[in-house]
């Protein structure tokens, strides 16, 4: 399964001096990148591939993450579920390249 989320701090310390959200936003990147699954962060999303349970706890952990630095977190979360499938976060784009040769 792939999986595309985003977290949202609202209040607390999440805002950072230039009235960014960086930090906070740091705190889960950083979950999921030592969760060692394939990932890739984006200015927008992040994006996790890996079976149903290790992406949904990756994901739980990074929401808890930007929750140390706000009291309300926001969660945008879209998942492709196609069991028996693995290397999508790459193959899906390769082959859409394939056909812009």
């Amino acid at each position: 399964m792939i999986v595309a989320f985003s977290l949202t701090p609202s209040g607390g310390d999440a805002v950072d001096d230039d009235g960014g959200m960086s930090r906070a936003v740091a705190a889960a990147v950083r979950v999921v990148r030592e969760s060692g699954l394939p990932h890739q962060t984006t200015a927008m999303f992040t994006y996790l591939e890996g079976d149903w349970d290790d992406v949904m706890a990756v994901v739980k952990r990074a929401t808890e993450a930007v929750a140390e630095h706000a009291p309300r977190v926001g969660l945008v979360l879209k998942a492709d579920i196609r069991p028996g499938h693995t290397g999508e976060l790459t193959g899906k784009v390769e082959r859409v390249d394939r056909h812009l040769a």
